[in-house]
């Protein structure tokens, strides 16, 4: 499936800016799963310099800097895409036991699986809590399939916590999202990750698009699709599996990965330091799924 996004980030400041300095992650990155064709960026006012380089985790970022004051910011990020299909992946890798993960991964001297003992960390996001590790337990029971357990607990989170986005920030601390039962697709994918990585099982923070689906008979809506997050797990030999447990699905043709790190924190769609600009702003943000014909770009 073939695709163009358009990310359009506005920002009015209540007074002027005299610069600013912005980091941003919102070119979808290649992968087995995906390739980019193509991508652009708009900044408005003119960005005296725009620098691009992959960081620490391979996701494309962008470095800009504004040097003309201004009361309103524009950044418009355009990009082309294919998602390639998967196929079952659930039924390949449910042999590997999730009580073995860990002692694989302590033991071997594979790269891809050094690599994947960074995400059994904590980060500035992610803690671990005893409470989450206990209610991940119901679905980690012992020799259990790795996928099996996950996809379980995937489907706990997607049924046991409300879909709200006036409840939670995203400063909201883990344990008050456990406790309130409710957040959105940042909060699902960080304690997910929390509850997954208290049982020895590497997990990411996955930051992309997904395409909304309008009701039948009714025209899809521009702008109306959003920023969205899951997470991934890492099974040795086999690799890693995303899993979004906001709509209880495997992601497949219809999720676009634009980036991956440890938390929200490594993959923030647009963060920077701004010099003046008062002390209120408003912010907009509007994302544009389109699926684009099969023949070509």
């Amino acid at each position: 499936m073939k695709y163009r996004v358009t990310h359009v980030t506005h920002y009015t400041y209540s007074k002027s800016v005299s610069s600013c300095y912005n980091l941003a992650h919102l070119f979808p990155r290649s992968s087995h799963r995906q390739v980019c064709f193509s991508s652009t960026i708009d900044v408005d006012p003119y960005a005296t310099r725009i620098v691009e380089r992959d960081d620490f985790f391979g996701n494309r970022a962008c470095f800009f800097s504004v040097h003309t004051p201004h009361q309103m910011l524009t950044v418009t990020a355009v990009s082309e895409i294919e998602i390639k299909p998967l196929g079952n992946l659930l039924d390949m890798a449910f042999p590997v036991p999730w009580d073995e993960v860990n002692d694989i991964l302590r033991n071997s001297t594979r790269s891809e699986d050094l690599d994947a003992r960074q995400y059994l960390l904590e980060s500035p996001f992610i803690s671990l809590d005893e409470n989450l590790h206990k209610y991940a337990q119901a679905s980690f029971t012992p020799g259990r399939p790795v996928l099996e357990a996950v996809h379980d607990l995937m489907d706990r989170i997607h049924n046991d916590f409300d879909y709200d986005p006036h409840t939670t920030t995203i400063a909201t601390p883990l344990r008050e999202v456990f406790k309130k039962r409710k957040g959105v697709c940042q909060d699902f994918a960080h304690l997910a990750i929390s509850c997954l990585i208290s049982h020895g099982i590497p997990a990411r923070y996955i930051s992309g698009y997904l395409e909304t689906i309008p009701p039948p008979g009714q025209k899809r809506l521009e702008g109306a699709d959003a920023s969205h997050a899951w997470f991934s797990v890492y099974v040795p030999d086999f690799g890693w599996v995303d899993f979004d447990p906001t709509n209880n699905q495997i992601p497949m043709e219809r999720h676009i990965t634009t980036a991956w790190g440890r938390d929200y924190g490594d993959v923030t769609p647009l963060k920077g330091v701004i010099f003046g600009g008062g002390k209120t702003h408003k912010l907009c943000v509007s994302v544009d799924v389109e699926a684009l014909e099969s023949d070509g770009l």
